[in-house]
């Protein structure tokens, strides 16, 4: 029988994403991974090198798949409520990226893995805010790049740090998460001084997290 390279580097990936987010890179072993996925750690080894290469190979793949599932246009207006509303569900409904972002944040020394793609995950993302400054529907006394940082912020803080979230709610038992994002969306439109635009929504070559 055939070996089915592409199903086994598949369970790889889906046991190394829940071992990274759960316990980060520092706690995960390749041994837990090759258990957890059935598959025999050589071969592992094999497909993908050593475990900080695995890392960046598990992270790279949320990336792409956030991009392609919340996408903004890089030319375009910037539709803020389904942007901010998507971003606001997808962190909500997929903790893991988050989880390995920040795991990533804690060994951050100055070196990130695959910079150049990871620039261009982000690049639209800042396009599309210095798009709306330009035709002046976004205020312009802050920079786009750090005005796409904060939206990121505000949307997907939330599913980071639920903790902070429960004991700041006036009402943490009885939080409606509708409220919640509508709360959410209100406030990127406040922070980009355009309450009342909304554009078109973006294209599918667009990326970033």
């Amino acid at each position: 029988m055939a070996w089915d390279t592409e199903k086994t580097k598949s369970r790889i990936l889906e046991a190394a994403l829940l071992e990274f987010s759960e316990k980060g890179p520092a706690g995960t072993t390749i041994d837990n991974v090759a258990r957890r996925s059935g598959v025999n750690k050589e071969r592992i080894y094999h497909y993908f090198g050593n475990k900080q290469a695995l890392f960046g190979v598990v992270l790279d793949g949320e990336l792409r798949t956030i991009s392609e599932a919340v996408p903004v246009s890089a030319t375009g207006r910037l539709d803020i409520d389904a942007y901010i509303g998507d971003l606001f569900d997808y962190h909500r409904e997929h903790p893991h990226l988050n989880r390995l972002v920040l795991w990533e944040g804690l060994t951050y020394n100055g070196t990130i893995l695959d910079e150049s793609r990871r620039r261009e995950y982000y690049a639209a993302r800042v396009s599309a805010v210095r798009s709306g400054q330009e035709n002046g529907e976004i205020a312009t006394n802050v920079d786009a790049d750090v005005l796409a940082f904060l939206l990121l912020s505000l949307a997907g803080w939330w599913s980071s740090v639920p903790q902070i979230a429960h004991t700041m709610s006036a009402d943490p038992d009885g939080v409606d998460l509708d409220t919640r994002r509508r709360n959410v969306i209100e406030a990127a439109k406040n922070l980009l001084g355009q309450c009342g635009v909304a554009g078109a929504r973006g294209g599918v070559d667009s990326h970033g997290f």
